[in-house]
């Protein structure tokens, strides 16, 4: 597994296999479920962690997205689209989680 992967989430993944494994399936079900590409999917999920504050969940999907070609400044401008919705200090949360993640610092 990557090394940015918490341990706590490791740790669950060891213990039970077979629910991380359900869960995996689950995840690849849904994002085969409609029209959108990998990168809209990310983006999207992006801006749903952002939504829920998940700093775990926003790291991972900026990961994401970049590897499934968006840019920065598309990233970024999902982040900037929490403002209005989500509010001024959980967009200053997720940005700065996003550029932590672009940086290559914490993870």
């Amino acid at each position: 597994m990557p090394d940015h992967l918490p341990d706590v989430y490791v740790g669950f993944r060891s213990r039970f296999p077979e629910i991380a494994q359900s869960q995996d399936a689950l995840a690849q079900a849904v994002d085969a479920a409609g029209p959108l590409d990998e990168k809209t999917i990310r983006l999207v999920k992006l801006g749903i962690a952002l939504g829920a504050q998940a700093d775990g969940a926003v790291r991972s999907n900026v990961r994401k997205a970049l590897a499934a070609g968006a840019t920065v400044a598309e990233v970024e401008q999902v982040i900037l689209l929490g403002i209005t919705t989500r509010g001024f200090p959980a967009t200053v949360a997720a940005w700065q989680w996003m550029a932590e993640v672009i940086e290559g610092g914490q993870e």
